[in-house]
């Protein structure tokens, strides 16, 4: 686990439902403890596509070692009902970053 506060960007698509996708992307809140983890909140709104947009919120789940160094989190949910529908997500984040506190 990472001594340091930080975050992660992430950014995926959506699935595909009712004939388009949307894009999601952000950064993560700072770290919050988990067992012998730590897992991240997430927040946002995906682009327009057919004139809606959908919300989304969630936790990532435990820190997933990479093999150059630093870690990632898995993130998936489903964005909330708008224009009949709603879209699933399932990705990982980016790795590590340490942005100024202050």
């Amino acid at each position: 686990m990472s001594d340091r506060p930080h975050v992660h960007n992430f950014y995926n698509e959506t699935t595909i439902d009712f004939g388009h996708s949307h894009l999601m992307s952000g950064t993560t809140s700072y770290d919050i403890p988990y067992g012998n983890s730590h897992i991240h909140s997430y927040r946002g709104v995906t682009t327009v596509n057919n004139a809606h947009v959908h919300y989304f919120s969630g936790v990532t789940g435990p820190e997933i070692p990479l093999p150059s160094g630093g870690h990632t989190h898995q993130y998936q949910g489903t964005t909330t009902f708008n224009n009949g529908h709603t879209h699933n997500y399932n990705s990982l984040t980016g790795n590590e970053k340490y942005p100024r506190l202050f």
